[in-house]
């Protein structure tokens, strides 16, 4: 098991980000939110969970271990793998899940592609008595985008989730922040997802 990687942020792309870790590139899948955070050439710490299949070996990488617990917790639902995982910690924050969890809300949960509502009543059934209470942590801890980047990042992020450029460029335009306020590219992100899942 890997617990978490630290190392020069070699690359990015729209889905995972490549830290060389002691000469060797190590590539690991992030949601948007987490890759918004990262640049190339610095030094970046990610929380880590591997999944093993029989053809593949697959590192994921997250902001903090909350996400991280939430992503691995959600994978012993039935029907949970790691992709719907992964798109459940890049479209709601982990005291979101544990919120819509403990209130059976399965309209939030829907919210996450991948998951209708007999997968959100399969969740909420499995998970309600293990998923414990919301713990209050924020990612205000995280670095803020500068201005002029956060539209890209979220543009990027939500058409490396499965969504058009077009319907991508309204969603953007539809969570601009207010002027003067530094943007949060996760909390934006989660707010486009949001707003596409409505339309």
């Amino acid at each position: 098991m890997i617990a978490f990687v630290r190392g020069d942020v070699a690359a990015l792309t729209l889905t995972s980000a490549v830290l060389d870790v002691g000469g060797i590139g190590l590539e690991l899948m992030c949601t948007p939110g987490t890759l918004a955070t990262l640049r190339v050439g610095s030094v970046a710490t990610l929380s880590s969970s591997m999944v093993v299949r029989e053809d593949s070996l697959t590192v994921f990488g997250f902001l903090d271990d909350d996400e991280k617990q939430i992503f691995e917790l959600v994978q012993t639902a039935s029907g949970v793998g790691p992709k719907v995982a992964q798109a459940m910690v890049a479209v709601l924050s982990p005291d979101d899940v544990r919120t819509a969890v403990a209130s059976e809300d399965v309209k939030t949960l829907t919210r996450v592609p991948g998951i209708g509502q007999k997968g959100a009543q399969r969740i909420i059934l499995e998970l309600k008595d293990r998923i414990g209470a919301p713990t209050g942590a924020r990612l205000a801890g995280q670095p803020a985008a500068t201005a002029a980047p956060w539209r890209d990042q979220v543009h990027q992020g939500l058409v490396g989730l499965g969504w058009s450029a077009k319907e991508a460029d309204k969603a953007v335009e539809a969570v601009s922040p207010d002027a003067g306020r530094d943007p949060d590219v996760p909390a934006l992100l989660r707010a486009a997802l949001r707003t596409l899942s409505k339309a």
